[in-house]
């Protein structure tokens, strides 16, 4: 199935939309239409007999017109045609200031003219009142045209009513001709001025809607002209200045400080500060050197840059951003799916309401032409256009702050949903915690001094690649370097420091080489058994203690979680770790739940469970989150996650910080509100506004509503609506006294428990937790030796989690899978 874009010209309202996307959907081979009112754009998903100039025909059949969108660099916004319908407005305005001074001036409150006859002010009306209709003629086109296809839209309510109006006047000029006597009288029941001034409000409102339609997308505007239009390439061992959108994969850029990089690259030389504020919404620069990664559109504040083309045109990072908040935008929430169904028949309804409105009129014993100004003031004022705008000028205001803020929403329907979220589930790793290893806790053994295990631990990691080594060489103390360095697989690493022998690594390797104390063993399992990994070393065959080194939470966890709660949100976090080590991590960080001893493919079941008790958040950002990912109700990455996570995600956080999660919440909770109130403005305002225009209270109060009223009053609907909209852009999501009324959940407290019985009961398993794993070359070796145990199916063992999770296939005795584990050389620490 392929999917396409389109523009489409000539939709003025809500209608318009809805006929054309009716339109192309009874098309053969079209599975899914989505048409932006917004946008002026549409969506297509077809296959078999579809293609895109048989959908851009039947668009044409419809009345409008539609082109493919160019799938390169996003379009910049162009406003000629509202150039043009502005100098009609000011034209419409200079002839309509003496229309009504004539007709109103004049022939209602007296005002001085020349000595002219009632035939004569009635021909000057016609006169003015027909240019300014040709000045406006496009309502009569647009609207007769889609009534003759049977899908009348605004444009045939306007034309209708001004026409209706221009008709009956011409009439009553005529009959002024043949009976000059009654002229006086007949000037009076004239209605040139209200089809005059119809179609100038009506214009004044058209052009104040587009320019609020125009400010919703500024966040994206301005994004677009972030990207520089040049770059300094290197061809030929010459640098060259190229448009940007000529930089070709692969090709060597440079950047000095003071410009914005030009594409997506990777550095290849030279260091400097990026300020990547225009991403991810972060001011303080951050420092890039070789083989980090660079964004096109950030600012190189310090530093002289050479870097390579990794992603080039739509594919850069600013593009798909860009492309990711129109597509939003493009896209409809279920909220808008009454407002839709409204918007397809409103015009028809209208119509009908006002051909009763006169009948009626008619019946109790008006004068026609009271009888067709209530029909006509039904026509203007109605207004489908404020339905059909509620609820995308809110998403694409919340989208484009959104994305400002490094919150990037992939749809309408994400957007909505990420409000309604009542629980959030955290996936440890990467998520609360930093998903890198630090020093947690020093230990020395019992007569030797601090420095001197920190001084033998930095010489022997600081020359060892392992991502343990790496947290203890951070430490920062230089000490000698070590020599005669050799790696041990599966136990740890050996060398010589000052002369001596030093060993540093697992459990296993002091207990083989008979330097671990009873004390020292104890404190190591201790730490172990709080998801710590413990490092022993020694010197010359005297141990010097132990560091501990683990994945700690984020700095912001404590206080994101305090957020996600302040809103009424239930937290729960999912991570392969035991029970106790789990929930120890989870005090930590505030977390209501855990839901531990979970493998990669048990997250998707652990979402499943709590979508029972509510809308699910889940929160991820590596490979193995995708299935929960597209499982949960809205799924959220971290941007620095793998590029499945991100696929598989509703919504995108490009800072990689947990706070972004609740600030993503509030935004869309602001924004559902924003809506709510546009819906109601928009059906309250037609409500009242169509049994006012019928003449409904003439009766009991005399209230009688003049054509040119309901005419203003239609042009300021809109406005209203976007403009309501538009306040989205002072939303501030991050501040934390905004505050919601929300439906909360009350999970059971063993929830995570109950979960773990559960599995238990379905699968026949047994854990054992494993010490001394140093590599994927050890994950190979456990694996191989835990299969070869008769009874067991299959091994699953995990580097990270420091486990072997076992599959049975008949019991297997947890002294046979311990002693398993010590003759593959490692500690087996017990068995669950």
């Amino acid at each position: 199935m392929k999917q396409e874009k389109f523009n489409v010209t000539g939709m003025t309202c809500a209608a318009c939309s809805a006929h054309v996307e009716k339109a192309v959907a009874k098309h053969p081979g079209v599975q899914s239409v989505t048409v932006s009112l917004l946008t002026n754009s549409m969506q297509v998903a077809y296959d078999g007999p579809a293609t895109p100039a048989s959908i851009c025909n039947a668009v044409s059949q419809a009345g409008y017109g539609a082109s493919p969108k160019d799938g390169g660099k996003a379009e910049k916004t162009k406003e000629p045609a509202n150039s043009k319908t502005a100098a009609g407005l000011i034209a419409s305005i200079a002839l309509l200031i003496p229309l009504m001074y004539v007709s109103m001036g004049h022939v209602m409150w007296g005002w001085p003219l020349p000595n002219l006859t009632p035939l004569s002010i009635a021909l000057f009306e016609l006169l003015i009142t027909g240019i300014i209709m040709v000045i406006h003629q496009r309502f009569f086109i647009s609207g007769f045209l889609s009534a003759r296809k049977g899908a009348p839209n605004m444009d045939t309510l306007v034309a209708m009513g001004a026409g209706a109006a221009f008709v009956y006047s011409t009439v009553l000029t005529f009959q002024m001709a043949q009976d000059p006597a009654h002229a006086m009288h007949q000037l009076h029941g004239l209605y040139f001025e209200s089809a005059a001034m119809i179609l100038t409000l009506i214009t004044v409102g058209k052009l104040l809607e587009e320019r609020s339609k125009g400010k919703t997308t500024d966040a994206i505007r301005s994004l677009m002209e972030l990207a520089p239009e040049t770059a300094r390439v290197i061809r030929e061992g010459k640098e060259e200045l190229i448009p940007a959108e000529d930089v070709r994969l692969g090709d060597i850029f440079v950047v000095r400080p003071g410009e914005r990089i030009p594409v997506d690259g990777k550095v290849i030389d030279g260091s400097g500060a990026v300020n990547e504020a225009a991403l991810t919404g972060e001011s303080l620069p951050v420092e890039k050197s070789p083989g980090d990664s660079v964004s096109a559109a950030t600012l190189n504040q310090q530093g002289f840059l050479t870097c390579e083309a990794t992603r080039v045109g739509a594919d850069t990072t600013l593009q798909q951003i860009i492309a990711l908040v129109e597509d939003a935008a493009a896209t409809k929430a279920p909220i808008a799916k009454v407002a839709d169904k409204v918007s397809g028949v409103f015009v028809p309804v209208v119509i009908g309401i006002a051909l009763v409105t006169c009948i009626v009129w008619l019946a109790v014993g008006e004068a026609f032409g009271h009888a067709l100004a209530r029909a006509v003031t039904v026509l203007v004022i109605s207004c489908p256009c404020a339905l059909g705008l509620a609820t995308p000028v809110a998403i694409m205001a919340g989208g484009g702050v959104g994305a400002k803020n490094g919150v990037l929403f992939k749809t309408a329907s994400a957007l909505e949903h990420t409000g309604r979220t009542q629980i959030a589930v955290l996936d440890k790793t990467g998520t609360v915690t930093r998903g890198e290893p630090a020093v947690t806790d020093i230990i020395p053994a019992p007569g030797v001094e601090k420095a001197e295990l920190i001084a033998c631990a930095c010489a022997l990691e600081a020359r060892s690649e392992h991502p343990l080594a790496k947290a203890v060489a951070a430490l920062g103390e230089t000490g000698a370097a070590a020599e005669d360095f050799k790696a041990l697989p599966g136990f740890g690493v050996q060398g010589t420091v000052s002369g001596k022998k030093a060993l540093g690594g697992s459990m296993a390797l002091m207990q083989k080489e008979g330097l671990l104390t009873a004390a020292m063993k104890k404190t190591g399992e201790n730490l172990a058994l709080e998801g710590k990994t413990p490092l022993y070393f020694a010197e010359n065959g005297k141990l010097l203690g132990l560091i501990a080194v683990a994945d700690i939470l984020r700095e912001d966890s404590r206080e994101a979680i305090s957020e996600l709660r302040e809103l009424g949100i239930q937290t729960v976090m999912l991570t392969g770790d035991n029970l106790r080590t789990a929930k120890a991590i989870a005090a930590q960080a505030g977390i209501d739940h855990v839901v531990a001893d979970v493998l990669p493919a048990d997250k998707e079941a652990a979402v499943r469970a709590l979508q029972e008790y509510g809308v699910v958040a889940m929160v991820g950002d590596g490979i193995n989150d995708a299935p929960a990912l597209t499982r949960a109700d809205v799924g959220i990455a971290i941007g620095a996650g793998a590029d499945v996570a991100l696929d598989a995600a509703d919504v995108v956080l490009m800072k990689s910080s947990v706070r972004d999660v609740a600030a993503a919440i509030r935004l869309s909770r602001q924004t559902l509100r924003n809506i709510h109130e546009n819906l109601f403005w928009a059906f309250f305002y037609n409500c009242i506004g169509i049994p006012l225009a019928a003449g409904a209270l003439i009766p009991l109060f005399g209230l009688e509503l003049d054509p040119m009223f309901g005419a203003a009053a239609m042009s300021l609907s809109s406005f209203c609506v976007v403009s309501n909209a538009l306040r989205l852009n002072l939303f501030k999501p991050y501040r934390r006294t905004h505050k919601f009324t929300h439906k909360a959940v009350n999970l059971p407290e063993d929830f995570g428990q109950a979960a773990e019985s559960t599995k238990e009961e379905t699968e026949m398993t047994k854990t054992v937790y494993i010490e001394g794993m140093m590599c994927m070359h050890c994950v190979a070796h456990a694996k191989k030796a835990l299969e070869a145990l008769e009874g067991v199916t299959e091994a699953e063992v995990s580097l990270e989690e420091k486990k072997a999770v076992l599959t049975l296939s008949a019991p297997v005795e947890d002294a046979a899978i311990m002693n398993a584990i010590t003759e593959a050389g490692y500690t087996a620490l017990r068995v669950e």
